[in-house]
């Protein structure tokens, strides 16, 4: 790629990169699935947050979040899932991940279709819950807002280059500052990284007709964190996602676009602990107590 934004060129992804290692983890019978995983903070953490990205993204655009977060203790996977067609495909590669890495239980910060995601295996988990709790950032409820539901099951036959256009269009095109254009910017490299399978299994699943049954849900403490200012989803959705979770705790960022965690990745970080902070005297907390701080380094 001869092009490198400025966030993959800056000393803090630098670091990233140098100091936590990509890990790729096959859980189903075809070998060519392969998840791809950042794990950092302290392993004896038994109930970790895991970062889920959106359709653009791949695991490192939660490489702010790891970085701060693991360095206050608090152990951080961000998973970025091989190729699946269906949510329920999806739904049983993560338990399968969850499984193989020994996480009965675990907290989800998901973007967008992450999010979406997130909320589905929370439902399909329903029985033996494995979600202690939800951050949805930027998120939706039913996929029918894409008005892409008839079209979504031709989405494998098409190019990269139109799947890209697909995405790239939801992409903020206004004058915005520098934070949110170095995210953008980013995230376009990211984009340009994935296979035409990758991408269109992506589409596939955030487009193909699904929705939450929020009554599924209940009890799960829940945050919805949003930005705004103009992102992919409108306002319809936004409130949507309120009527769904009433007792939510709100996080809203003044700014921020599309991509948040990137752009005003301190905003995020204080809302994800804030968030993490209700479990911390629980045997649910996705941080290491105190007492425990000797090694709570990028292990």
């Amino acid at each position: 790629m001869s092009y490198r934004s400025e966030l993959s060129l800056s000393q803090e992804y630098l670091s990233f990169r140098s100091s936590i290692p990509l890990r790729k983890i096959v859980v189903d019978s075809d070998n060519s699935k392969v998840w791809k995983l950042y794990d950092s903070g302290p392993k004896r953490v038994k109930v970790p947050l895991v970062c889920l990205p959106p359709v653009s993204g791949t695991a490192d655009v939660f490489f702010k979040q790891i970085l701060a977060l693991s360095a206050r203790g608090i152990r951080v996977i961000a998973a970025e899932h091989p190729v699946y067609w269906s949510v329920k495909e999806w739904c049983e590669g993560f338990r399968k991940l969850l499984d193989y890495m020994g996480l009965h239980r675990v907290h989800i910060f998901g973007a967008s279709l992450g999010g979406f995601l997130a909320q589905k295996f929370a439902e399909s988990t329903l029985n033996c819950p494995r979600v202690v709790s939800l951050i949805l950032c930027n998120t939706f409820t039913d996929t029918s807002v894409f008005n892409y539901s008839e079209s979504a099951a031709l989405f494998w036959l098409l190019p990269s280059l139109v799947l890209k256009k697909m995405v790239m269009g939801n992409f903020t095109s206004f004058q915005v500052d520098s934070g949110i254009a170095d995210s953008i910017d980013f995230m376009v490299e990211r984009l340009e990284s994935l296979t035409q399978q990758e991408l269109a299994s992506r589409l596939t699943v955030n487009c193909v007709s699904c929705y939450i049954e929020p009554q599924k849900l209940v009890g799960i403490p829940v945050t919805i964190l949003d930005v705004f200012d103009e992102y992919a989803l409108s306002n319809a959705v936004r409130e949507e996602m309120y009527k769904f979770y009433p007792s939510a705790k709100l996080a809203h960022l003044k700014s921020g676009g599309n991509f948040p965690y990137l752009s005003r990745s301190d905003e995020v970080n204080l809302h994800l602990q804030i968030h993490l902070r209700a479990f911390e005297s629980t045997g649910l907390s996705a941080s290491q107590p105190a007492s425990e701080d000797e090694s709570v380094s990028t292990a």
